[in-house]
């Protein structure tokens, strides 16, 4: 037997490639399917079965298109109602795969279908437990996200995530293995540990959830402190739930290669997006008018989520040489299908073109220091909350990226102000989307809060993040 964990740290998402005597399973594949594809041609083997934990609503699964692909059915658990043909599994129903056995515990709490899926090696030993999105490493799934399709309120599903846990997971034995659908950095949970895998027992010693006196105590643990989910979440339930594009011609139609005149043409025509996801730095020195800056090299794909939202925006590319499909693919995972092409030669061959071209006022944070001195003047901080309340410039507002499309109408064009966040990833999309609607009022500090921090401009006294914030890692 074996169990291989594919990490998408992007994503903070974990999807499972399980192989037994010559049959497999996958577990929550990723969107794109060559690399299981590629897996199973290499160790000559059947996919047998593809599980899914519950509809996911932070990215986009791999389930339908590799389905259709090897011809292995979808099995879900209990209550789950997709607009395919799928397994839908009853409670304790064992599937055999090779030597090994995989048992479904129903687990809802999260969502109303979420299940959670027990291996059992050749000798019949529970070892293993891919637990989705109902328990996690140092959290549990968060009970609001399903509160619309369940007709509860959070409080009522963290009830039934509390009996799922504490009666169907607690009982196993110590030395399980978890394997949670995701790690620190998902928007799924609020206090996730930084490893992917861990025993049960641990679990049960450390976890805050699964140590809690009673149920009351459980729901507010795990209700309190919950941020408002993603807007692109409900989008994603509802991809995974009713089908989707295959990925296959999602590449193909995205990978059109436009030149600077087809490329204004199509913004033009399509009112698509256009989406420059060069590094910060490259970014400020020049790029297209009313560009919006998601950098590659960050958290991209949740960003792209939280920041446009709608997954029917058309968005066409600006990238660095032979990074177009891997940004496609990126996109793809959270359901940002309608890629329209991108910029051949990039952001060059525009300028080459003698097309116009835009910038951010960026300056250092020595700059920055010699600027305000003596001065009174105002200050955005975009990091999160959890940072700002750890430590920040005096008398600077925490306007949080996260809520930027709420709070950018609240921001005076005529009032100079400064924008920073903890390393410049976040200050430059908060200064493109600013910029892109008209706003030009302000300055952008380069390498953020952490070059701030060497400077001796006014700080408020640092608290640790673990001591006040015991949700947020």
């Amino acid at each position: 037997m074996k169990i291989e964990q594919i990490y998408t740290g992007c994503l903070a998402q974990g999807a499972y490639y399980i192989v037994s005597d010559g049959e497999a399973f996958i577990i929550d594949p990723l969107r794109e399917t060559k690399p299981y594809l590629d897996r199973l041609e290499k160790d000559k083997v059947t996919l047998k079965y593809i599980f899914e934990t519950h509809f996911h609503a932070d990215f986009v699964s791999g389930h339908v298109d590799l389905s259709q692909k090897t011809g292995a059915p979808i099995v879900y658990g209990p209550t789950a109602s997709p607009e395919f043909e799928a397994i839908i599994a009853e409670d304790n129903q064992v599937f055999e795969i090779g030597k090994i056995k995989i048992k479904v515990l129903h687990t809802p709490g999260h969502t109303l279908e979420s299940s959670s899926f027990l291996l059992m090696d050749e000798y019949g030993k529970e070892t293993a437990l891919f637990s989705g999105d109902t328990l996690f490493l140092g959290d549990v799934g968060r009970p609001d996200l399903a509160q619309k399709a369940a007709d509860m309120t959070q409080e009522q599903l963290a009830g039934l995530l509390y009996d799922s846990l504490y009666q169907k997971i607690m009982p196993l034995n110590d030395d399980i293995i978890v394997y949670p659908a995701h790690g620190a950095g998902s928007a799924c949970g609020k206090n996730m540990q930084k490893e992917t895998v861990d025993t049960l027992g641990n679990q049960k010693r450390t976890n805050y959830a699964l140590n809690q006196k009673d149920k009351e105590s459980f729901i507010k643990a795990v209700t309190d402190g919950l941020l408002p989910p993603p807007a692109y979440f409900g989008m994603n339930v509802a991809m995974n739930k009713k089908g989707y594009e295959s990925f296959d011609e999602v590449l193909s139609h995205g990978s059109k290669a436009l030149s600077p005149d087809e490329f204004e043409e199509t913004v033009e025509f399509s009112g698509a997006l256009i989406l420059d996801v060069r590094n910060n730095l490259e970014f400020a020195k020049g790029f297209i008018p009313q560009s919006v800056n998601i950098g590659l090299n960050g958290d991209f794909a949740p960003w792209i989520g939280a920041l446009i939202a709608d997954v029917q925006q058309p968005i066409v590319l600006v990238t660095n040489e032979n990074e177009e499909e891997e940004t496609i693919t990126r996109l793809s995972r959270v359901g940002f299908d309608h890629v329209l092409g991108f910029l051949q030669g990039g952001f060059e061959a525009w300028k080459d073109s003698g097309k116009e071209v835009d910038s951010i006022h960026r300056i250092s944070a020595k700059q920055f220091e010699d600027e305000i001195k003596d001065k009174a003047v105002k200050v955005i901080d975009v990091r999160k909350e959890s940072e700002y309340n750890a430590e920040h410039i005096d008398e600077a507002y925490n306007k949080p990226l996260a809520y930027i499309n709420e709070w950018i109408s609240q921001i005076d064009p005529e009032e100079h102000f400064y924008l920073h966040c903890a390393g410049g990833y976040r200050s430059m999309m908060a200064a493109s989307i600013l910029q892109a609607r008209g706003y030009r009022n302000f300055i952008e500090i380069e390498g953020g809060f952490n070059a701030i921090a060497q400077t001796d401009i006014p700080k408020s006294d640092f608290v640790c993040q673990t001591k006040v914030f015991p949700y947020i890692s």
